[in-house]
Order: structure tokens, then C-alpha cells, then sequence
């Protein structure tokens, strides 16, 4: 039995700490959390007053003083104190009842940030409530819950497209042989809407909105058939709120650097990946991941782009939660897959 890492008498955890999004889960019971990455804090008194969908519900729609604020950015910690405050919530959402423990935690993050960033969110948990805390790379938990057969000596392929970054690996016996961290991915295709609004329409648009039109026609490659949407915002000249209608045509045209970011660093992924492990990848194809993957036509465009198939993978929603959740159920076969593992106790 795993003395340290496992014991009946704690609750062990996996979370996928989002920039946009957050899930949780439970070992045994699978993802009971899966909530905005949104807290909603009183500027005058430095209360939080809400956490994950009631604070979403807040944004742009409070007095001044109450700003609904995400703590991660480009899946990096940028405010401490509300990211342990919305790890606590989630700590306490889940937490058993009488348990006298501290929950051990996996969380996932962006392969490409540094020891003190690592640092900042192993300190926010422990500060939340865990007890031992341990990570994953957002790619490499992707690829387990996929599930890809990351252990075998053969290629695999996956594109996490999160809220905040872009991640890109190639996967071998366990390890990522290259792997790319690009902070390019749905918030910037949001933005991209925002500006694109601004400048063609002079109309002023908020977040929701520009994600509405985004999830409703946005896409990577032509579509087959026309679609149209009305977006509703503020007339900057005027002041005056306006309707317009805007076109899939004129959505994809205001994303396409972004894409074509996300794009390139799939292509330069591909260039760089070892010949023998490349023949696999043909063969397996590559895999997309996260709530970015879902953007209509991408799949189409990689393979288009890359002549390598694409698809993306079943629930691409909770991929990295679901893998880091595997690891959890499974860790005498998977403990390698975290990024510090000195400190587990494996059976001998």
C-alpha cells in the first residue's frame, strides 16, 4: 500500500486549475466540481463575495466597488490571496465531513511556467487547506485522460487549448520528449472579437458577449454554410446601445492571427519531433484537447496544414481533470507522470 501518497483515512483530490474554468476531482467519485475560474470581491473591504458561477453571474453587472476578478492568468498565478480563497472554496466544497485530514491535491498546470510560479500555486493550496501537493503538466495529464498510451515507446500527439494557454506536447514512455507553452488561446480569441467589434463597428462589446459569438459562429476554417449572429453592445460614438449582425466570415477574419499562433506552434512541434516517433504520430494522428479544441474547423485546418489527421478527443472539456483524476486511481502505474516524485512512498 502507498503509505504517504494514499490512505484511507484522507481525501485524495485532482484539480485542473483553469484560467477560465476549474474542476475538481474526488478519488472514487470521479469530477463533482466544474465551476468559472471568477471571484467576486468587495474593493472597499476586501471581502469575497462569491466564487465560480455566482461570481460570473456578477461580471459587468456590479457598482464599482465590486470587481468580479480571475485570479490565474495565461494559467499563471497573478493574485495569491483570491486564488487561495477560491482553492479553499473548492477545498470546502468537497471536503468529507469530520475528516480531522488534509486532502492530498495533484493540481495541473502549464508546462512552460517557472519554479516560482510552481511555487505560488503549491503555497495557494497548501495555504487553502491541502496537505501534500503535487503536480502535473496540463499536456501530460491531457494525453492520460485522452487516454493515450503515454507509457508505451511510441508517439503521441496532444493539443491542450485552454482558457489562458495553448499546449503542445509530444508524448514518449512516459515523459514529453518536446513540449510548448503558448499564452495564445480562448481568452485571446475573445479579445481578438472585442477589438475586431471596435474597429469595424465602433461598438463596444464585453467578454460574455465576444464568447457567445466565438462558442455560436466562430471558427478556424470555412464553413459549408453561412452563419450570422446579432452582436449587441455600445455605440462608441454615440454612447447609444446598437445591435449589428456580423458573419462567420468576419469572426474568423478577426481571430486568424490567433489561430494561425496556435497553428504554428503545432507546425513547429511537428519540425522539431524525432522521425521515429513523427511515424507514429501519422499513424495516431494528433489530438486536441480543452475547451479551445471545440472552435469549428480546427481540427479541419491542422489537418489541412500539417497533412497529419486530427480529431478531437471525447469530452475535451475535462480531459485534464479526468487524467490528473486517473493518476490519482492508478498512482503505482502513473507516479511518474507528476513532476516531483521524491516524496511519494511506493511499494517495494
Amino acid at each position: 500500500m502507498l503509505k504517504k501518497f494514499f490512505s484511507s483515512f484522507s481525501q485524495d483530490i485532482a484539480i485542473d486549475l483553469g484560467t477560465a474554468n476549474s474542476l475538481v476531482y474526488v478519488r472514487n467519485k470521479g469530477i463533482v466540481i466544474s465551476e468559472p475560474s471568477v471571484v467576486a470581491v468587495n474593493q472597499k473591504t476586501g471581502q469575497v463575495l462569491a466564487i465560480g458561477n455566482e461570481a460570473k453571474k456578477m461580471i459587468g453587472r456590479t457598482p464599482g466597488y465590486i470587481v468580479a476578478v480571475r485570479p490565474l492568468v495565461k494559467g499563471v498565478v497573478s493574485d495569491f490571496e483570491v486564488t487561495e480563497q477560491m482553492l479553499k472554496y473548492f477545498l470546502e466544497k468537497v471536503k468529507r465531513r469530520y475528516s480531522f485530514f488534509r486532502p492530498r491535491v495533484i493540481i495541473g498546470i502549464p508546462c512552460g511556467v517557472t519554479e516560482v510560479e510552481r511555487k505560488a500555486v503549491k503555497d495557494a493550496a497548501k495555504n487553502a487547506g491541502a496537505g501534500d501537493v503535487y503536480l502535473i503538466e496540463e499536456p501530460m495529464a491531457a494525453a492520460i485522460g485522452a487516454p493515450l498510451e503515454i507509457q508505451e515507446a511510441g508517439g503521441n500527439f496532444i493539443v491542450d487549448i485552454g482558457g489562458g494557454t495553448t499546449e503542445v506536447a509530444v508524448i514518449s514512455l512516459g515523459g514529453l520528449v518536446i513540449s510548448k507553452s503558448l499564452r495564445i488561446a480562448g481568452d485571446k480569441l475573445n479579445e481578438d472579437i472585442i477589438y475586431f467589434s471596435q474597429e469595424e463597428y465602433k461598438l463596444l462589446i464585453g467578454e460574455r458577449t465576444a464568447e457567445d459569438i466565438k462558442i455560436k459562429i466562430g471558427s478556424a476554417f470555412p464553413l459549408k454554410e453561412r452563419m450570422h449572429m446579432s452582436m449587441r453592445g455600445r455605440n462608441l460614438a454615440t454612447g447609444l446601445p446598437e445591435e449589428i449582425v456580423v458573419s462567420d466570415q468576419e469572426i474568423r477574419h478577426a481571430m486568424d492571427k490567433s489561430v494561425k499562433k496556435i497553428l504554428n506552434a503545432v507546425k513547429v512541434t511537428v519540425e522539431e519531433t524525432p522521425p521515429e516517433l513523427l511515424a507514429d504520430i501519422m499513424s495516431r494522428g494528433i489530438c486536441l484537447a480543452g475547451g479551445g479544441s471545440l472552435l469549428r474547423g480546427l481540427d479541419v485546418l491542422i489537418t489541412k496544414e500539417t497533412k497529419i489527421p486530427t480529431k478531437i478527443i471525447d469530452d475535451p472539456l475535462t480531459a485534464v481533470a479526468r487524467g490528473a483524476g486517473m493518476v490519482l486511481e492508478d498512482i503505482e502505474k502513473l507516479h511518474e507522470a507528476l513532476i516531483e516524485t521524491e516524496y511519494l512512498e511506493l511499494p517495494r
